[in-house]
C-alpha cells in the first residue's frame, strides 16, 4: 500500500501511450476553447492577456518540453500550480473559463505521489465550485457544509475512478506482456520444431539413400547380373530359347522393381490431389482389388502439410492396407485421418484375425512403418490380438506446407 501511495495514478506507459498526445495538449486546447467562447460575448484585454500568459506557461512547462523533463515530479507540480492559478484568475474574471479549469483535474491526476494528486484534485474541485459564488472564502462562510460535501464527493469520485482505471490498465498491460511473452515463446518453439524437423528430414534422406542403395544391390544389380549370365550362356547352349525366356523374365522383374523404387521416392497421387483425396484413391483401388470395403473418415481442419509428412502418411497407409490383404483376412477396413492443432494422425483398423504384436518380430512390415514415422519425429503404435482385429496408428507433427 505504501508503494502505491508513493506512485502515480497514471496508467502504465504501454496502455497509456495512445492517450499521452491527447492529455499533453488537452489543457492548451481547452484554454483556447474558453478564449473563443468568451470572445463571442466580448472578452476584455486584461483577461485576454492573462489567457496568453497561461498558454505560454502551459507550452513551456507541459506541452513542449521533452518526455524526460515532463516526467519529472517537480516540474509536474510546478506546471500544475501555475495552470491552476491562471485558471482561477481567468474564471474569477469570466466564468466561461470554467472549461479551462476542467483541464486542471487531468493535470492534478499526473502529480506524484498519490497524496499530492488527491490534494491537487481537491483544490481544483474547491475552486471550480466556489469561484462562481464569490470565491472559496465567501462560499465556505455562507454555505460551508454544502461546499465541503460537494468537494469531498467530487474529489473522492475522481480519485476513485482514477485508481480503478489505473489498476485496470495495469492488469491489461500485465496480460498484454504475458501474451507477448507466450507468443514469443511459441514462435521460438515453432522455430526449434522446424529445425528439429529439418534435421530429422536430413537423417531420413540419408536413411532412404542407404535403403535404396541396398535395394539396388539386392535386386536390380543382382537381377542384371542374372540377365547377363543367362544371355552369355545362351550363345552356344542347346537350351538357348529357355535361357532367353529366363533372361526376359528377369528383365521384367527388374523393371517392376525399378518402377517400385521410383514410386517409393515420390507418390504421384500427391502431385495431383490433397492428402485426404489421395488416401481415398488408394483405399478405393485397394478395395477394388481385394473386394474388402474401406471406409475413409477425415476429421479436423484439412490443410496442406509438408510434402514429407503427406508422403509418409500415404506410404504407411499403403503398407498397412497391404498387410491387411496379406495377413488379416478382414471383412471391413476403416481409415481415419485426423488433423489436430499440432499433430496429424492416421489410424487403419480392420476386423481380421489379428495377431500377437509381441511375437511378430519384425514381420508384417511394421518396422518399416515405424521407421518412417520416427524419421519425422513421429510415433507409431500397433494394437492387435488374435481374433480381435488390428489397428495401426501413426502420429506426425502437423508441419504446414511452405507457402
Amino acid at each position: 500500500m505504501s508503494s502505491f501511495w508513493s506512485s502515480s495514478l497514471e496508467p502504465p506507459s504501454g496502455t497509456y501511450s495512445l492517450w499521452r498526445p491527447y492529455t499533453r495538449w488537452l489543457a492548451p486546447v481547452l484554454l483556447l476553447v474558453s478564449v473563443v467562447v468568451s470572445a463571442v460575448q466580448g472578452i476584455d484585454p486584461g483577461t485576454l492577456g492573462v489567457a496568453g500568459l497561461a498558454l505560454v506557461w502551459l507550452l513551456l512547462t507541459h506541452g513542449l518540453p521533452p518526455e524526460r523533463f515532463r516526467e519529472n515530479s517537480w516540474l509536474r507540480a510546478i506546471s500544475f500550480a501555475g495552470a491552476l492559478s491562471a485558471a482561477a484568475v481567468l474564471m474569477a474574471r469570466d466564468l466561461l473559463f470554467l472549461v479551462f479549469m476542467i483541464s486542471c483535474f487531468f493535470l492534478a491526476l499526473r502529480l506524484r505521489p498519490v497524496p499530492l494528486a488527491v490534494l491537487g484534485t481537491a483544490a481544483t474541485s474547491l475552486l471550480i465550485n466556489t469561484l462562481g459564488s464569490g470565491g472559496p472564502v465567501e462560499a465556505l462562510r455562507e454555505h460551508g457544509f454544502l461546499f465541503v460535501t460537494v468537494v469531498l464527493v467530487q474529489t473522492g469520485a475522481i480519485i476513485g475512478g482514477a485508481i480503478g482505471a489505473a489498476r485496470m490498465a495495469a492488469t491489461v498491460e500485465a496480460r498484454r506482456q504475458v501474451v507477448a511473452a507466450l507468443e514469443a515463446a511459441q514462435e521460438e518453439n515453432a522455430g526449434l520444431h522446424r529445425q528439429l524437423f529439418a534435421q530429422a528430414r536430413e537423417a531420413g534422406i540419408l536413411d532412404e539413400r542407404q535403403r535404396l542403395s541396398r535395394e539396388i544391390h539386392d535386386t536390380l544389380a543382382q537381377g542384371l547380373m542374372g540377365i547377363i549370365t543367362q544371355l552369355e550362356a545362351a550363345e552356344d547352349a542347346p537350351d538357348r530359347e529357355r535361357r532367353v525366356r529366363t533372361a526376359l523374365a528377369l528383365a521384367r522383374e527388374n523393371l517392376a522393381e525399378a518402377r517400385r523404387s521410383v514410386d517409393a521416392l515420390r507418390p504421384e497421387a500427391l502431385t495431383r490431389d490433397r492428402l485426404d483425396d489421395a488416401l481415398r484413391g488408394v483405399a478405393g483401388r485397394w478395395a477394388e482389388r481385394t473386394g474388402v470395403p474401406v471406409e475413409l473418415t477425415t476429421t479436423g481442419d484439412v490443410r496442406p502439410l509438408h510434402p514429407e509428412v503427406e508422403a509418409t502418411l500415404l506410404r504407411i497407409t499403403q503398407e498397412a492396407l497391404a498387410n491387411v490383404a496379406k495377413h488379416a483376412g478382414a471383412g471391413r477396413v476403416g481409415v481415419t485421418l485426423s488433423y489436430m492443432e499440432d499433430q496429424v494422425t492416421l489410424d487403419v483398423r480392420d476386423d481380421g484375425k489379428g495377431f500377437d504384436p509381441d511375437s511378430a518380430h519384425g514381420g508384417f512390415g511394421l518396422p518399416g512403418m515405424r521407421q518412417r514415422a520416427a524419421r519425422l519425429l513421429g510415433s507409431f503404435a500397433v494394437e492387435s490380438e488374435p481374433g480381435g482385429g488390428t489397428a495401426v496408428s501413426a502420429s506426425l507433427p502437423a508441419v504446414v506446407a511452405a507457402s
